[in-house]
């Protein structure tokens, strides 16, 4: 069955300005890493797609690496480009990145040339696509020189490859050196891409203040701290939840007394406000403007409207703060 957009999809999503670019990304967008590769259900995958364009989410977030085999979420993302979205090409946002162990040998890793422009081409092949709206290098790389990083998004954003560059997990020196070549290249660095949550508030320490000065936006990795400011982690650990399933990323061990003590007091505070805790967290780290867009993963439909309905209430008391950062 042929798949039809929602026509009043744009209505109930708000949409932030990259920083200074002319850019808009919507403040929930969604990413395709566990859920999308191979050993999932491609229905599934289709559908959680459909449904975040029905509700204005139009930035889809990759990467070379991500699912198992590497290479297999930008695969399931190509076929659902392809069979649902070739006429709605220009109204979609699709970033990858690359930076990680990808393929063997000294050529398939970290921030060469060689490995980026490669990469990049093996990424256009698995999505369908002619260019990438956001290519990433995915982390620093000590061993690399930072002008051949960046030099290699230079190149590929004038090869018409990309549309816009940006960085991830760069600290806040890292960031600045970036961004400083890219300006010089005249490839300004439109994005970057941290991790940020409740339980992990790093950028706060000055990435933040440099993105806001540098007029470059952000978009928040981890939101929910892999699903543990979720509701799912408050009585115990699911075995189909992501630290039960035995997928590297988060273990049993990282679910301590001190987080489940946050987290159920944080949920409180959520009840209190109308929303879960997923919903609070999204709402948390976009408030005052300082993020354009939280990236948040799925395994279900459901997921994906839960979060999306945190804009419903995206504003806090100075008490609400209070108490959370009391907790936190």
């Amino acid at each position: 069955m042929n798949y039809q957009p929602n026509a009043h999809r744009y209505e109930g999503m708000k949409y932030n300005r990259c920083g200074k670019s002319g850019l808009k990304l919507p403040a929930i967008s969604l990413g395709l890493w566990h859920n999308f590769g191979d050993g999932f259900v491609f229905n599934n995958c289709r559908e959680m797609v459909q449904r975040a364009f029905d509700l204005g989410i139009t930035h889809f977030d990759v990467a070379n690496n991500y699912g198992w085999p590497g290479g297999s979420s930008e695969e399931t993302l190509g076929k659902i480009l392809k069979l649902d979205f070739s006429s709605h090409r220009d109204e979609v946002i699709v970033s990858t990145k690359a930076g990680w162990d990808m393929w063997p040998g000294p050529y398939g890793d970290e921030g060469s040339k060689k490995y980026l422009v490669a990469s990049l081409d093996q990424s256009l092949k698995r999505l369908g696509l002619d260019y990438v709206d956001i290519y990433y290098h995915h982390r620093p790389d000590p061993n690399t020189p930072i002008e051949e990083t960046m030099g290699a998004l230079d190149l590929l954003v004038r090869q018409g490859k990309a549309l816009y560059v940006g960085i991830s997990s760069y600290d806040e020196a890292e960031s600045k050196a970036a961004i400083d070549v890219l300006r010089k290249l005249g490839t300004p660095c439109l994005i970057h891409q941290p991790s940020y949550s409740m339980l992990d508030r790093t950028v706060e320490a000055g990435l933040l203040d440099l993105l806001a000065e540098e007029g470059i936006g952000s978009i928040a990795f981890f939101p929910l701290a892999q699903g543990l400011l979720t509701n799912k982690y408050l009585s115990g650990i699911p075995s189909d939840s992501r630290a039960g399933s035995g997928i590297r990323f988060l273990k049993p061990e990282h679910i301590t007394d001190d987080v489940l003590s946050k987290t159920r007091r944080l949920n409180d505070i959520a009840a209190a406000r109308g929303q879960t805790l997923a919903q609070m967290a999204i709402a948390w780290v976009l408030r005052g403007n300082r993020v354009t867009s939280a990236l948040v993963g799925a395994s279900r439909v459901s997921q994906i409207e839960e979060n999306v309905a945190a804009l419903n209430n995206l504003n806090f008391t100075a008490e609400e703060l209070a108490a959370i950062d009391a907790i936190l």
